[in-house]
């Protein structure tokens, strides 16, 4: 009777789909999911970015009592997500959302709608929330379940890590006692496990579908030459919709840039841009006005555009779960979908140093998840079978979907025989008792000794310099291996601490055949300077000498003067002029960041310096400057400067010339900084508050660097970053003229 009651249901299901949405069939565990929901139950969704996750909360709250509560973090994807649903319904009421974008009129109608009962879902920030009078509503309604899209910002092992997260486990008791379901694009086994216990759904059913996108294509390059490669590619598959992902805002601008100068339709992306902008670019590329768009991870969120061909990672992505979101993007029609990541072992120094501030818990873990990512660059296993290894799902790469479809399958690398050396390296974990990191491993291994190794007596052991035959890169490459082959494990919460499993205990006691791959070498290369639209460096490197005789003749004029050094002449500055010793104001002037008013001003002394070490050394100076091929902008720049003597406010001069706001601020920059002055401080009182202009002022009087990081960091993300860089820019227009 029971079986039959449930089929029942089934059959019901599956004409609600097609009554509610449309549907005739389910798309994988959908029906089940919402089943468990249905039957009050606590429910966990692990399903990759387009396998239909949102089906799983709509339907299920279109058929039960109440008003069922999804939190999201994405106030974008939320109005989205309305929209959609008011689609498929006759009332409006069906669907709202409560957000920090509502005016108390707007807040008002949507507690009207629910106590009537016209809303059956409500998308609302976990900040709201959390607001006591929210709180107090939502007591006195019907709720029939508890939604939390985006999970893995509950857990501070997850890549989106969001501390408001943390609380709802206390909120929604405070609301109502109601299942809940928790829904994640991505989770690894600790992220899930984090979760559960934070949530205080360790009971829950647990539906997790593949993480293989077998239509994916994985590569990874060296990172030389990148904005030539980028723009070959590109050009190979014109007309073909793709996203390149940077770190920086500032990047997103530059390539976009570089881009449209050689004939690509881009346009940059990130959350700099106000919400018109934003909203803007979206339409342009879901329209195809535009084929690429150059974004920061702010794009791309809800965002639902099925034939993206190509995903490029012009910088690394922090996490491997980030970049598995990023790639996400790609081929969600079933088409064509590549996924390059450029690569340089600098770019996770680079990451490595803005963790630095950062409570030390998060440091460990933030470094933990950078390593992740710089294994899988450099591993030369199959990358799809490293990536899914990374989210607890096994892939067999002789028959599997998607064999073959990552660079490292198709041209398979070197392999060896390493039965010895594995059986090394679990001899050495089990003498120091699992109680290390791969890092310990290695350097016993290679015979070197620091507070760690002399603290564990590694240096007394047996092992003690035993691999010194091979490099450490040999031996975490070989480690990274026998992790995929499931001989040893890390535990997450001791911050990667190295286990044996029970396979690894087994081949411990008997060593078997164990085939390694070579791995390949990723030199570690600087930025190449590619994107820089602005007149470069024509010779090799700067002369080191001349460089800091030039810091130290800084030094003493910012003394003299009373204000920063960098305000006089920026480090990059320094750097060009000890390549290209110039010899006059002429020369001097061209100096990118100088300018002929700052020549004038601040030059004299540096000249001088310059032509006497030239002279003392008999330096051969380079003939020619080399620039970059960018759109001119000098008709630009008098623009901005007319519009500025006119007191026309920035977003309209921006609207005018055709550019987001931020950008806008940077070309301003460059004028600032060639040494001309201009009237901005109408500017600075239309966007920035009396108190904050005194405080930013203050710390730029007093601060060695003008880096917009270190602002921030010293701010501890009180100030958005175009706060702080319009008062930079009003610093060195005040300051430096």
């Amino acid at each position: 009777m029971e079986s039959e009651l449930h089929i029942e249901k089934q059959i019901d299901l599956k004409v609600a789909l097609r009554h509610y949405f449309g549907f005739d069939q389910f798309k994988g565990e959908q029906e089940a999911i919402i089943q468990n929901v249905l039957d009050g139950r606590n429910t966990f969704v692990i399903m990759p970015t387009g396998g239909g996750k949102s089906m799983c909360y709509q339907l299920p709250s279109l058929l039960m009592d109440g008003t069922a509560i999804i939190v999201s973090p994405l106030i974008a994807l939320m109005k989205n997500q309305v929209d959609a649903m008011r689609g498929f319904s006759s009332e409006d009421g069906v669907a709202h959302f409560i957000n920090s974008s509502l005016n108390k009129t707007e807040i008002n109608q949507v507690k009207s709608d629910i106590q009537n009962g016209k809303t059956k879902i409500l998308y609302v920030a976990p900040e709201s929330l959390g607001k006591e009078d929210n709180i107090d509503f939502l007591r006195s309604c019907t709720i029939s379940f508890v939604a939390i899209d985006e999970a893995h910002c509950i857990s501070e092992w997850g890549h989106d890590f969001r501390p408001e997260y943390r609380k709802l486990k206390s909120i929604i008791k405070n609301i109502a006692d109601v299942p809940i379901m928790a829904l994640t694009a991505t989770a690894t086994p600790k992220v899930q496990q984090d979760i559960q216990k934070n949530l205080g759904m360790t009971d829950a059913n647990v539906f997790k579908a593949s993480f293989n996108r077998a239509n994916l294509y994985y590569e990874v390059r060296p990172k030389n030459n990148v904005g030539k490669q980028i723009i070959q590619y590109i050009k190979a598959h014109a007309g073909k919709s793709g996203i390149i992902y940077c770190l920086s805002r500032k990047k997103t601008e530059e390539l976009a840039e570089l881009l449209i100068a050689n004939g690509i339709k881009a346009l940059p992306y990130h959350a700099g841009m106000d919400g018109h902008e934003r909203s803007d670019v979206q339409d342009k590329f879901l329209m195809q006005d535009v084929d690429v768009i150059v974004a920061t991870i702010a794009f791309g969120m809800g965002i639902d555009k099925p034939d993206v061909r190509y995903v490029i990672h012009h910088d690394i992505s922090k996490s491997l779960e980030s970049y598995y979101q990023e790639t996400g993007r790609a081929g969600r029609d079933g088409g064509e979908g590549n996924c390059i990541a450029f690569y340089s072992p600098k770019d996770i120094e680079k990451l490595e140093k803005f963790l630095a501030g950062k409570p030390i818990a998060e440091q460990e873990i933030g470094v933990q998840l950078l390593h992740e990512v710089m294994a899988y660059c450099e591993t030369s296993l199959s990358r799809r079978k490293y990536l899914l290894h990374y989210f607890g799902e096994f892939w067999d790469e002789t028959q599997d979907e998607g064999v073959g479809m990552d660079d490292n399958q198709r041209k398979p690398k070197e392999t060896f025989e390493a039965k010895d050396d594995v059986h090394l390296i679990l001899k050495v974990i089990d003498a120091f008792n699992e109680k290390h990191k791969s890092k310990f491993t290695v350097k016993v291994l290679l015979g070197l000794e620091d507070a760690e190794v002399k603290t564990y007596k590694g240096s007394q052991s047996e092992f003690y310099g035993i691999g010194k035959e091979n490099d450490d890169r040999y031996w975490h490459a070989l480690i990274r291996q026998m992790l995929v082959a499931g001989l040893i494990k890390k535990e997450v919460e001791t911050y990667g601490t190295v286990k044996l499993t029970a396979e690894g205990k087994a081949f411990l006691q008997s060593p078997s055949s164990f085939i390694a791959v070579k791995e390949e070498e990723f030199p570690s290369m600087e930025d190449d300077g590619d994107l820089s639209i602005s007149r470069t460096t024509g010779g090799g490197a700067a002369d080191q000498v001349l460089f800091n005789m030039l810091k130290e003749q800084r030094q003493l004029l910012a003394k003299e003067k009373g204000i920063p050094p960098y305000v006089i002449f920026s480090e990059p500055s320094l750097e060009e002029m000890a390549t290209q010793y110039p010899a006059d104001m002429e020369e001097l002037s061209h100096i990118g960041g100088v300018g002929k008013n700052k020549a004038m001003k601040f030059g004299q002394s540096f000249l001088k310096l310059i032509n006497k070490y030239v002279e003392d050394n008999n330096i051969e100076r380079p003939q020619d400057l080399f620039l970059k091929t960018a759109p001119s902008k000098s008709g630009q720049k008098v623009q901005i400067i007319q519009n500025i003597d006119k007191r026309i406010p920035i977003s309209d001069i921006a609207r005018g010339l055709g550019k987001s706001k931020s950008v806008l601020i940077g070309e301003i920059e460059a004028v600032v900084n060639s040494g001309t002055k201009l009237s901005i401080q109408y500017i600075i009182d239309d966007e920035v508050d009396e108190d904050a202009q005194e405080e930013i002022m203050e710390y730029f009087m007093q601060s060695e660097t003008d880096d917009l990081l270190e602002a921030e960091k010293y701010f501890d993300g009180d100030y958005e970053e175009d706060t702080l860089r319009l008062m930079r820019l009003k610093f060195m227009n005040d300051v430096g003229h």
